[in-house]
């Protein structure tokens, strides 16, 4: 029996420009499958059964989605991005070109080659890049809410709007079972070492180790938040004295009035408790 496949298309993704690489990414698909099928969408409950692989043209959002229902049964992921951030995709060392990662969705469905990655759960939700809450989690909401600018300068206007009102708040974290008392400006729980698009917040983080990173950023000042941030993008904000890291398992954050984010979508607040489940989701590729 030959390889059944569905494509998820978010023609939105990328201010159109998923919509318009949509027909080449399908027809490249199918020299690698026997049955391809379009979806408008990766979420779980719109997704037929008995699927091969799924495949996701999409932004960071689309991929979500995919992997809640990637991770419930078992099925091949394949990412072709064509978003705002694509930071699972940079963080697999997927091509960011779409149309290179859409060959390499085929030569992985010919040659059956697959590779599992691990995964984060909390509360009945799968993320595969990061979980942050505090200061970086506002930023993302406030991203999300900006028409203008696009790509990666919409986080940096975020930020600098972020910077006016955020302060410090005291956080409790439970790192496999070691219990940290701190004030602290943000906290970010790594799967792969990046979010809004190409930041890398913990950029030791291994989605094949089992384990997370988790990224702490302590009592900062405005002017401090400011020395911090340009180095994320090269992994330098670990030199500054307020940042510190930790390597877990198993993560609980207890802080009140913050808002949390997985993946760039935006969660319920309060306390939450993160687990790696290691080898939780098949990558084609």
């Amino acid at each position: 029996m030959g390889i059944r496949a569905a494509l998820a298309v978010h023609p939105e993704t990328g201010r159109g420009a998923a919509a318009r690489i949509a027909g080449t990414v399908a027809a490249r698909l199918r020299a690698g499958v026997d049955r391809l099928e379009l979806l408008g969408t990766a979420a779980p409950d719109s997704l037929p059964d008995g699927l091969d692989a799924l495949v996701v043209l999409g932004g960071d959002g689309a991929v979500h989605h995919a992997v809640q229902y990637c991770a419930a049964t078992g099925t091949p992921l394949g990412i072709i991005p064509a978003g705002t951030g694509n930071d699972l995709a940079r963080g697999l060392g997927i091509p960011l070109d779409p149309l290179r990662a859409a060959d390499a969705v085929v030569t992985a469905l010919r040659e059956r080659r697959h590779r599992a990655v691990d995964l984060g759960h909390l509360d009945g939700t799968w993320f595969a890049t990061v979980l942050c809450t505090g200061f970086d989690a506002a930023v993302n909401a406030r991203a999300a809410r900006l028409r203008w600018p696009s790509g990666p300068r919409r986080y940096d206007v975020a930020v600098l709007a972020e910077l006016a009102a955020f302060r410090a708040r005291p956080v409790t974290l439970t790192t496999d079972g070691a219990r940290h008392h701190l004030d602290a400006t943000l906290v970010a729980v790594g799967n792969t070492p990046y979010y809004g698009a190409g930041m890398r917040i913990c950029p030791h983080a291994d989605p094949a180790d089992g384990l997370f990173d988790i990224t702490v950023v302590g009592h900062a000042t405005r002017a401090d938040l400011l020395r911090i941030m340009p180095g994320l993008r090269h992994g330098r904000h670990l030199r500054h004295p307020a940042v510190r890291t930790l390597r877990a398992r198993e993560v609980r954050i207890e802080a009140t009035g913050w808002p949390l984010c997985a993946d760039g979508e935006m969660l319920p607040g309060g306390a939450v408790t993160a687990r790696c489940a290691r080898g939780a989701l098949t990558i084609l590729g």
